[in-house]
């Protein structure tokens, strides 16, 4: 069973049921169904999920042009990017054309 946390943002609400999903590897991909998170979770908020299996990073790859993830190291409470998000470009950077 996956966990989550609201990141980025404080809430005061009591924590709901919700199921997480999104563009993963296919259409239709769910994450975890009944995670507990703040009643005023909203799509654009950002979640941190400490382990998800094959969604890992480890195993991601640019299927369905989705660009791999960012990879953020905490420390002592200090949070450091160590790997960047991949953007459009990167994917198509191996692109050489016809």
């Amino acid at each position: 069973r996956y966990t989550a946390r609201l990141v980025g943002r404080r809430s005061g609400t009591p924590p709901r049921p919700v199921t997480l999903v999104g563009h993963h590897c296919e259409a239709g991909d769910v994450l975890a169904e009944d995670v507990p998170l703040p009643a005023d979770v909203r799509p654009g908020d950002v979640l941190a999920v400490p382990a998800t299996g094959a969604y890992h990073h480890s195993m991601a790859s640019s299927y369905n042009l989705t660009g791999r993830p960012p990879v953020v190291a905490v420390r002592d409470g200090t949070a450091r990017l160590v790997v960047r998000r991949e953007d459009v470009d990167d994917l198509l950077r191996r692109d050489v054309g016809l």
